[in-house]
């Protein structure tokens, strides 16, 4: 069966057709600078691989890699072949990378040698490439900032020709424990005789892990949630910690193993939460705040647990779903939106001739089902909203920047999640970009240039004072804000990522932590 074509659906209420412009603040930005024990291992393209195709995959390659599982938590590989890892929870007191994992010796004396790179699969697993076309699978246990625990490898495997990670994903089927990665390669194309030679390829790999029994087991009902840990003999009240939150939860056996880690799905009254141990058998009670919220998981993106769900619930769940649904269409979905006058574009606004698709592709079958024609939606960039989720994929539509967060559902598989008022039009103009990204929440969208510049562009918020705006008549409530970090140093920036409160800039010598929001600890 052929693909079917459709098309994004914008949603009009993230729109601000009043958008004015971006005020530039001179508020200080309070910039961090961490010196690295060990430079980046940067790794220069060869004469032979100055093709279109090497620049999009390595030459431009973000070699600064941020764990969303864990805020504030990045990662690269430096010239020792060490895996070196910055937490940041205070400001005033970060701390130098550490080493959590160590690659072979061998790799400086490759031919084909290329960056490496990693993705996080879950909050216990990550993918790592030496840049030689060797993959490894690593066992991580907890990444919390607290926990020393080194990398131990469960796979590795040489595949051949270099290639980077650009996503992994881990999950259960007929219950064996499967991790997909998605590997992104240049290959000699021996039939491009007019072109460079050679073409991009991405490979998709499904890796079958050791079947293990469920961490915990865990059941709910519309006020409460329980769940059950299996302990080993002789294990004591004394051996175990356990922190309770309202959003947050840590349950292991102290300097051995974590059960459980991470952010609660939705919020708990801890206060009246409890935990026992009997026979052998860990026993947590969490009182919903949320009454009637029914929770897919109890720890954000942890797939350690396995749900028992009893069939009065499946049926209750089932009603639920059925007022859900909807056979009403939007018989003009772009009712509202404002005409382009094509004469009045400049030149930063045209967009390249070639033009690109959005193709989603079935795992069983490989094949595409659904394609949607971005014409002049430009792409500007991938970020991670959830790491539970696939990556969002950030697109120029006219002047604005939408940000698209892909589902596995048919019926709605590209949601318009948020809107970056006149980015498109902003980013077109940076000459000298290298990187853009946004924070989790929205609240912020950043560009990176080659050299010390970083731009910081905020969603409207409100303004303490009256502003009067002459042109237009009228009164202005909210402000978006632009600011402009400059870095002190002349070295070239390999890496950039956002969190909610930091930008991590990455230059070969050193790591710059911006503090962008001042929401968290100071």
């Amino acid at each position: 069966m052929a693909a079917a074509n459709c098309s994004l659906r914008v949603d009009r209420r993230l729109i601000d057709a009043n958008f004015d412009s971006y005020r530039l603040s001179l508020e200080p930005l309070p910039t961090y600078a961490v010196e690295l024990d060990g430079a980046v291992a940067e790794v220069k393209l060869r004469e032979d691989q100055y093709t279109l195709d090497h620049m999009r995959v390595f030459g431009m390659y973000n070699y600064l890699h941020c764990d969303r599982w864990y805020q504030d938590s990045v990662y690269y590989v430096d010239q020792h072949e060490r895996v070196m890892h910055l937490a940041v929870t205070l400001d005033t007191a970060i701390s130098k990378p550490r080493e959590v994992f160590r690659l072979s010796a061998e790799i400086k004396s490759c031919d084909t040698l290329v960056c490496a790179s990693m993705h996080f699969t879950s909050p216990t697993w990550a993918a790592l490439s030496d840049g030689t076309g060797r993959l490894y699978l690593l066992k991580t246990n907890s990444r919390a900032p607290n926990n020393t625990d080194k990398w131990e490898i469960m796979f590795q495997q040489e595949l051949g020709e270099p290639f980077v990670i650009i996503h992994s994903h881990s999950f259960v089927k007929d219950n064996t424990n499967l991790i997909d990665v998605v590997l992104l390669k240049t290959e000699k194309d021996e039939s491009n005789v007019k072109g460079s030679g050679f073409h991009s390829a991405i490979d998709w790999l499904t890796i079958t892990c050791e079947n293990n029994e469920p961490v915990y087991y865990w059941q709910q009902t519309d006020e409460d949630l329980t769940v059950n840990i299996q302990l080993k003999e002789n294990t004591t009240k004394q051996n175990i910690e356990f922190q309770l939150s309202a959003d947050h939860l840590n349950v292991g056996v102290k300097g051995q193993v974590v059960f459980i880690e991470g952010q609660l799905f939705s919020s708990v009254d801890h206060s009246e939460s409890t935990w026992t141990i009997t026979e052998n058998r860990l026993e947590i009670f969490m009182i919903k705040k949320n009454k009637g919220v029914m929770w897919p998981e109890v720890v954000i993106g942890d797939r350690g647990g396995e749900c028992i769900v009893n069939p009065s619930q499946t049926s209750e769940l089932n009603e639920r779903l059925l007022n859900l649904t909807s056979e009403e269409l939007n018989a003009d979905p772009e009712r509202g939106k404002q005409a382009c006058n094509a004469q009045e574009l400049e030149e930063c606004d045209r967009f390249p001739e070639d033009t690109s698709s959005l193709t989603r592709f079935d795992s069983n079958t490989l094949k595409a089902t659904h394609v949607v024609n971005l014409s002049s939606h430009q792409y500007l960039f991938t970020a991670v909203v959830n790491p539970a989720e696939m990556p969002c994929l950030c697109l120029r539509h006219d002047v604005d920047a939408l940000l698209w967060q892909p589902h596995t559902k048919q019926e709605d598989m590209w949601e318009h999640i948020g809107t970056f008022n006149a980015l498109g039009y902003v980013q077109a103009s940076k000459r000298e970009k290298k990187f853009a990204t946004c924070a989790p929440d929205h609240s912020y969208a950043a560009l990176c240039e080659c050299f010390r510049r970083v731009f910081i562009y905020r969603q409207p918020s409100p303004v303490q004072t009256v502003l009067y705006n002459r042109k237009e008549a009228r009164h202005v409530g909210q402000v978006a804000k632009q600011q402009v970090a400059n870095l002190e140093t002349n070295d070239p920036v390999l890496g950039f990522q956002a969190t909610n409160e930091r930008l991590f800039v990455l230059t070969t010598k050193t790591l710059f932590v911006i503090k962008v929001n001042a929401d968290g600890p100071q």
